[in-house]
């Protein structure tokens, strides 16, 4: 339907541009461009023009113009320039000052817009309820998987180019047997919660508690990392670079991960063994290296 087009577009243009979403207060945009906001403000000075303006959360100014559609899911928008698309704004209020045009339609679904006399709406002015985001969940599904797709692409090419020699160690650790990694996996799984919680009973662990809480999410985005990077070096083996062997197991984890119900197990399977790589590599070093045999010496021509 019509009345959804402008937030699909901004939901899918967001998800394209996760990597360098703007995200500080007064982002602006070169002439001619679409500016699209995950968090923070866009002013569209007078002179500047843009295609059309796409902001999750942030208020919106136009002096200038927008060629395109200007959507608002969370924010306020002031336009005292012009519009030649749809103005939408979903959850905030959108004021129209005396020199404000806006050719399309005006679509609102929290505060009635405040138009003031001089202003030009050349559409219809409509209140949309939205009762049904049925139709947003799978949209808002790619969003995430995205986001987590580029997070974890991020992570494991820096955790490479830092520590190649720990890859290494991790890929050869994934070689021995799975059987003691996985329920290291699972171990760590139960242990580190169960041991928040415990830790929570008292107000002098309160504190420690918190801090195991807020490792969690980190240390399960590193052994899902851990668990591409040894999948991906099964099918891209030596001498081809680590990179592109982790993003080839990363590749394949994030495709099983758009499969219902399965992703979601492949998901909780990779930080699993991660985390049993992690945790046996973390054993591993702890234990104390065998001395190497001194060579005996050599015995004297006399004795």
């Amino acid at each position: 339907m019509r009345r959804f087009s402008s937030l699909v577009v901004l939901i899918a243009l967001g998800a394209l541009a996760l990597p360098a979403a703007a995200t500080a207060a007064g982002a602006q945009s070169d002439s001619g461009d679409a500016v699209v906001v995950i968090r923070g403000d866009v002013n569209v000075p007078r002179g500047e023009v843009v295609d059309g303006v796409y902001v999750v959360s942030g208020d919106v100014r136009i002096a200038g113009r927008a060629t395109g559609d200007v959507v608002v899911l969370a924010g306020d928008a002031l336009i005292s320039g012009r519009v030649e698309g749809d103005l939408l704004v979903a959850s905030g209020q959108a004021r129209l000052l005396p020199r404000a045009d806006v050719s399309g339609d005006i679509r609102y679904g929290d505060e009635r817009p405040i138009v003031t006399a001089q202003a030009v709406v050349r559409g219809d002015v409509s209140k949309e309820s939205w009762g049904d985001w049925s139709g947003f969940l799978p949209v808002v599904g790619i969003l995430f998987w995205l986001a987590i797709g580029i997070s974890a692409a991020i992570l494991g090419a820096l955790l490479l180019l830092i520590a190649p020699r720990a890859a290494d160690a991790l890929d050869a650790r994934s070689r021995e047997r799975i059987g003691p990694l996985i329920a290291i996996g699972v171990a760590v799984a139960i242990c580190l919660p169960v041991a928040a919680v415990i830790a929570a009973v008292t107000l002098v662990g309160l504190p420690l508690a918190l801090g195991i809480l807020l490792a969690l999410l980190p240390l399960a985005g590193i052994a899902y990392v851990c668990s591409a990077w040894v999948l991906g070096r099964r099918i891209v083996k030596p001498p081809r670079g680590r990179i592109l062997a982790f993003l080839a197991g990363l590749g394949i984890l994030r495709a099983i991960a758009l499969i219902p119900i399965l992703g979601g197990i492949a998901g909780l399977a990779a930080v699993v063994f991660g985390l049993g790589l992690i945790g046996a590599a973390i054993g591993a070093a702890r234990e104390p290296r065998q001395a190497q045999p001194s060579p005996s010496p050599a015995q004297s021509p006399g004795s």
